[in-house]
């Protein structure tokens, strides 16, 4: 009687231990296999450029060898495009990710709703009429970036649909302040619009190895904050009621995680300019890589790292002509934000 009922009455908890099991492990395949890939891509960008350097040759540096010709090619010049890349593709990605979690709307990303907006309108603004030094221009965006980011859920609160309120009151805020970038660039002088420029479209030239502090203290900060309050943030995505239920402080973990969010992705902007549709790109593809059910944040900021990487190759060597990182991501994602739009409208405004 009991070798009967025990199995039966253990199944339930069995099948789901393993799913867990089985997610977690897919999870680290996952995580695994996309950090071998954006090793590739680093080693590529190192290597490649308008001279070859051998693995040995870039090994060299790295270690602090002086190795002719590369020390400086790879040191001063590749090493900082490589670092800026990878930082700001994980940081849109999180920021991304955790903002189309919480909203349960894969429209949600900083680029959509206008929060990179506001970062790009006070960074241009700080070099193009002030002339701002890069530590400034990067505490002017990211100020300016939160009080966007402010406005807009304080316009979008309340009701039902607070998410879809947000989202279209972003993306008009987004409109009005990319206005203005126009406004300051047909005013600027012509030295100034070519510094402008870089905060338009995103790129990764002319990095210096000085102004990636703010980057990487914001990354390594603001990523393990998020990664902390992971499991609330599953938690918010089955609704407030629901994730009140499971004990989560709904409007505590909302705040933790839109500043933390927002500030990841105007620490970004600030150093790359907006990399079109990163932040947008990065969670739904760690989500079909990850698998439903489980968190994505990690996979999300390794996916943004390898976007960003590898549209960069491509602007550099894909054509006769090299483009910023910004024009390659933006001709990947707008396709795909059309499709978003597309199947969102035939759905009756649900994702």
């Amino acid at each position: 009687m009991t070798a009967v009922t025990t199995p039966a009455a253990t199944s339930p908890v069995v099948a789901i231990r393993a799913g867990r099991v089985r997610r977690a492990r897919r999870r680290a395949i996952a995580s695994l296999v996309l950090a071998a890939l954006l090793i590739v891509l680093a080693a590529a960008m190192l290597m490649f450029g308008n001279t070859f350097y051998t693995p040995a040759q870039v090994w060299g540096v790295i270690v602090g060898q002086d190795v002719p010709g590369a020390s400086f090619t790879v040191g001063t010049l590749r090493i900082p495009r490589l670092i800026a890349g990878v930082l700001a593709g994980i940081a849109f990605g999180v920021a991304g990710s955790t903002f189309q979690t919480m909203l349960r709307n894969p429209l949600a990303s900083p680029d959509v709703i206008g929060i990179t907006s506001g970062a790009s309108a006070a960074a241009v603004f700080s070099l193009v009429v002030l002339h701002w030094s890069a530590g400034a221009t990067t505490a002017l965006a990211l100020l300016v970036g939160i009080a966007t980011a402010l406005a807009i859920y304080l316009a979008a609160r309340g009701g039902e649909s607070t998410g879809g309120r947000l989202i279209l009151i972003g993306i008009g805020i987004g409109a009005m302040l990319n206005a203005v970038v126009q406004f300051l660039v047909q005013r600027a002088s012509e030295w100034d619009v070519s510094v402008a420029m870089r905060w338009l479209t995103g790129s990764l030239n002319g990095v210096q190895p000085d102004g990636l502090w703010p980057l990487i203290v914001g990354v390594v900060v603001l990523v393990p904050i998020i990664v902390a309050v992971s499991r609330a943030l599953r938690a918010l995505e089955l609704g407030e009621a629901s994730a009140t239920a499971l004990g989560v402080r709904v409007g505590a973990t909302r705040v933790v995680l839109i500043v933390a969010a927002v500030a990841l992705a105007c620490v970004a902007t600030a150093s790359t300019g907006p990399i079109a549709f990163v932040a947008l790109l990065s969670g739904p593809i760690a989500t079909r890589i990850v698998g439903p059910g489980a968190p994505a944040i990690i996979p999300a900021g390794l996916v943004g790292a390898c976007l960003v990487l590898a549209a960069d190759l491509i602007g550099q060597f894909a054509f006769d002509t090299a483009f910023p990182v910004g024009v390659i991501t933006g001709i990947v994602g707008a396709p795909y934000l059309l499709f978003l739009l597309i199947r969102m409208s035939r759905n009756g405004g649900s994702s």
